[in-house]
């Protein structure tokens, strides 16, 4: 299968159906798949063909959908860009993964300005926006506008082809090109459309951005059931909270950082939402406290999700089994608070260092390895690295956990991150559910720092709600009363904000690295 064809179905079945609602403008599904190959007759003017590579660095806009799908259609594939990386971080990214065609907005033009290709001239562009002050590309909307689109476009290879290359953040070393094919990305779709039972009904609201899997993936799967796209430039609470009343929204997937800032503001209980069924989280673990807050105050159902963007990103979801939801209300909340059960289209287990299965008894901890037909076939000219994530067929993902005996399976920590303080092992999400349930706290992470007696000792770095006042002390003794004293955290540096990366999960590595500096940790 080729990923166009969702929108040629789209386009057939819901033809005058709105199917984009962007802050700009709204598209029918004919005028979105019109705009794509109008979009994608200029690439072929431009040299793009089949095995090309094409960047974008954008907000949330109709433009990163068009995109995802005119590249799709030549068998070219699409390079997202994180837009809050550094000029070098993406000179790096664009030089490396071969960018011949650059769509950006003009809010980027100076981040573009340390690639030389950019600056020469050596790489057709496209601008958002307005375009009067750049010297050289053209406007996007004015394009699309003259373009002449044609409708014999011959489809590029699908299937095992690459649709797209991610660049994970980088924040354990060099940035990795991940490559993601058709197959990978429609086999993850229709899963997505069997496990959260998508229909045309469905409105889903893009929040997280669209360069990073937490939301991309939506892309395939909401289009191939006709649902509607809903965009949200940038994340903002009440900028969000309106347009999911206003919009109707019916489903989404936020970061758990998003998440919290929406449930904690002061402001959220004076909206309201009778359409959405259900909210989804994924990206990084999230504390119970808060699913609890999620639930009560949106007033939906809620299913976590785990994944990874080399699994597009799909490998967990919190969805209770059918017998489950016999279960009390406080019995099936546990469940639904957990990373969840095996995704429907991967195989999932939770290995020994030896390579054998933990006990089933949700407390042996192993690591999560997985395999199937959504998994990356590797990484973007990285052959040793694509050989080091995968053992026998299986790809290591670096994530600690445990599973129960009905198969759920609940993350403690990365490996990077977990903390080894007197001999003893302790996981940050632990110590990080018992802070998020602080009354004053608004968000915490948790890491190791060094200790000359202990070699690692657990800190913590908090933010507290607007007003409050709290003493390290305080939160220490809060800490002691819920867990063992060597899990607690020794210390608390407080912060008006935590430091996140481009898709808005907390950096806990620049955290770190503060404290690590010139030592071992630093580059684990």
């Amino acid at each position: 299968m080729q990923l166009i064809e969702l929108l040629e179905k789209a386009s057939r079945m819901y033809p005058k159906k709105v199917g984009i609602r962007c802050y700009e403008a709204d598209f029918t599904y004919r005028e979105t798949y019109e705009r794509v190959l109008r979009l994608a007759s200029h690439f072929l003017e431009k040299g793009i063909k089949e095995g090309s590579n094409v960047g974008i660095i954008s907000y949330n806009c109709h433009v990163f959908l068009e995109a995802y799908f005119a590249t799709a259609l030549l068998g070219a594939a699409l390079v997202p860009i994180n837009y809050r990386l550094s000029p070098s971080e993406i000179a790096f990214i664009l030089e490396d993964s071969e960018t011949c065609f650059l769509i950006s907005h003009m809010d980027f033009k100076d981040k573009l300005s340390q690639w030389s290709k950019v600056r020469e001239g050596k790489v057709p562009l496209l601008w958002v926006g307005a375009s009067d002050q750049v010297e050289t590309g053209q406007n996007y909307e004015e394009v699309l506008r003259l373009q002449k689109p044609v409708k014999d476009i011959p489809h590029g290879a699908g299937d095992d082809n690459t649709a797209q290359i991610y660049y994970t953040s980088g924040t354990t070393g060099r940035p990795k090109g991940v490559m993601l094919s058709h197959k990978n990305c429609w086999v993850h779709a229709l899963s997505a459309v069997a496990e959260l039972k998508l229909t045309d009904e469905d409105v889903w609201i893009h929040v997280a951005p669209m360069f990073h899997l937490a939301d991309a993936w939506a892309t395939w799967a909401i289009t191939w059931v006709g649902g509607t796209h809903v965009m949200v430039k940038q994340f903002d609470p009440i900028t969000v909270l309106k347009t999911m009343q206003e919009k109707n929204v019916t489903i989404t997937n936020m970061i758990p950082t998003m998440l919290n800032l929406l449930v904690k503001h002061p402001e959220f209980h004076t909206f309201s939402f009778p359409r959405l069924r259900v909210m989804l989280s994924g990206g990084a673990p999230i504390a119970p406290e808060v699913v609890k807050q999620i639930m009560d105050g949106f007033g939906c159902d809620y299913i976590q999700t785990y994944g990874m963007t080399e699994t597009s990103p799909y490998l967990t979801v919190s969805i209770l089994k059918d017998h489950l939801k016999k279960l009390p209300s406080d019995e099936q909340f546990k469940y639904k608070a957990k990373t969840g059960r095996e995704f429907i289209c991967v195989s999932l287990r939770v290995v020994r260092e030896d390579g054998t299965d933990v006990e089933p008894n949700d407390s042996e901890v192993g690591e999560i390895i997985v395999k199937g037909d959504s998994v990356t076939k590797g990484y973007w000219k990285l052959p040793e690295e694509t050989q080091k994530a995968f053992k026998n067929g299986w790809l290591y993902t670096g994530d600690l956990a445990v599973m129960d005996k009905e198969g759920y399976v609940n993350i403690v920590d990365r490996k990077k991150d977990m903390i080894i303080t007197g001999g003893e092992n302790v996981y940050s999400t632990e110590v990080e559910n018992v802070l998020y349930q602080h009354p004053k706290i608004l968000e915490a992470a948790v890491f190791g720092i060094p200790h000359e007696k202990w070699g690692e000792a657990v800190h913590a770095a908090v933010v507290l709600k607007q007003g409050e006042r709290a003493t390290e002390e305080e939160i220490i003794a809060f800490c002691k009363e819920r867990l063992a004293h060597y899990k607690a955290p020794k210390g608390i540096t407080f912060l008006t904000e935590l430091p996140r990366t481009g898709s808005g999960k907390i950096y806990k590595k620049g955290l770190r690295d503060q404290f690590w500096k010139g030592m071992d940790k630093q580059v684990a």
